[in-house]
């Protein structure tokens, strides 16, 4: 099957075209390269699902910066063990490969998950039909497995067109890669292109898998408001409830982002007084933000700043702050037609692959692209569903044209000028 690919126009900091203004039929080797690297790609997921490695285990993670490092050093990379800079203190885990071409490839996945440790007890790795269960499987250790995989079908024919494919495994991405968000930005800026390994959202949840070229940056706010504490039965009217201000500043901003596109917030946890019968001198309430524009922060600031000034109780004192955290992603036009290149090569095996424009949920492609040095795609990962949940799974039948997708792009864009 043949599909016609206009040529990419130049535009500034970095232009490529991949090599043919057409792509011809499928790579016959690649796929089956990818069919015969099934059962090895099954195997290593069992492999990593069994080492549980929640964003707070430090061993966990210690032993999947182990498996991975070790997995990259066979393949012949130079690797580096970087410390997070925050958070628990776990290892960042770089390969790098020297090739013979003239771009330069980053590849990202994430090696820790949400869930606490012991969660295997409750859910084990089990295999139900094309489904295969276990916590992280899709989220993202099946990422971790398709970059692997790939370069050993790479490596395996030979293929070196590159100047130099780094690969970056990191061990917080799902407490906001607090420590290794900077690292990822700096080695991002190094590149031409970052492809970014998040699960797709597996058949029939969605109607074809994706690539992804866009997800919310993220904030934490936090409200707080101080009273006067009195005795609630003998003397209330002397004390200045913090609980009811609070509740007059939850009602009254719920709604603030609603007046400042790209920006979102959802007052979440909240908490007040110690005991039945004081009046509390003190309440707290935390917000999750999402983000897609550059000055969302600021602006929900002002905005929050002003609404805050009119009050329930006139001399209670009344603060908002928020905290930003992981920038948005928000795809440039090369990133664009990256990703419709990697549909005409979905296009080769038969298949349709979709272009998911945004998603509330946030990736390290947000650190990746922030510059906007890099073009960037996110979810190149396997096809799953259930993850940050109970039964996360992948679907067997998104490995082998994921694993042909990840070879055949690397394999177009080392050739590209």
């Amino acid at each position: 099957m043949k599909r016609s690919v206009k040529r990419l126009a130049s535009v500034s900091l970095f232009s490529f075209t991949l090599a043919s203004s057409a792509f011809a039929a499928a790579d016959e080797k690649l796929r089956a390269a990818a069919e015969q690297a099934q059962p090895a790609v099954i195997e290593s997921l069992h492999d990593m699902v069994l080492i549980e490695s929640g964003s707070g285990d430090v061993e966990g993670l210690t032993k999947m910066a182990d498996y991975t490092e070790a997995r990259l050093k066979a393949l012949g990379a130079k690797t580096e063990r970087r410390k997070t800079t925050r958070g628990a203190g776990a290892d960042m885990v770089i390969g790098t490969f020297e090739g013979t071409g003239t771009k330069k490839l980053m590849l990202i996945a994430h090696m820790d998950t949400v869930y606490e440790h012991g969660i295997l007890a409750s859910q084990p790795y089990r295999v139900d039909g094309n489904r295969i269960y276990g916590p992280g499987i899709a989220d993202d250790k099946g990422g971790i497995a398709v970059i692997l995989h790939s370069l050993k079908i790479l490596n395996d024919a030979g293929w070196r067109d590159y100047a130099k494919l780094t690969v970056s495994f990191n061990p917080d991405e799902e407490v906001g890669s607090i420590g290794s968000g900077e690292f990822i930005a700096e080695l991002a800026d190094q590149h031409d292109v970052v492809l970014s390994c998040e699960p797709t959202v597996a058949l029939p949840v969605a109607e074809n898998e994706s690539l992804l070229l866009g997800a919310s940056g993220t904030a934490a706010g936090t409200l707080e408001v101080k009273g006067k504490a009195s005795h609630a039965g003998a003397a209330p009217q002397l004390g200045r409830n913090a609980l009811l201000e609070l509740a007059h500043q939850l009602l009254q901003t719920q709604d603030v982002a609603k007046s400042i596109p790209g920006t979102q917030l959802n007052w979440t946890t909240a908490k007040a007084g110690t005991v039945r019968n004081q009046i509390p001198d003190q309440a707290t309430a935390g917000a999750d933000i999402r983000l897609t524009i550059p000055d969302g922060v600021q602006k929900l600031q002002a905005a929050l700043d002003e609404k805050i000034k009119d009050k329930l109780i006139p001399d209670a004192e009344v603060t908002v702050k928020i905290v930003a955290g992981r920038p948005p992603f928000v795809a440039n036009d090369r990133g664009r037609a990256l990703a419709k290149e990697g549909q005409a090569i979905y296009a080769e095996l038969g298949r349709t692959l979709d272009i998911a424009e945004m998603t509330g949920g946030a990736t390290d492609a947000g650190y990746a692209g922030r510059s906007g040095k890099a073009t960037v795609v996110e979810s190149f990962g396997l096809a799953g569903w259930g993850y940050h949940a109970r039964d996360e799974y992948i679907d067997t039948n998104s490995i082998v044209p994921r694993l042909y997708l990840m070879t055949r792009m690397l394999v177009e864009l080392g050739k590209a000028k």
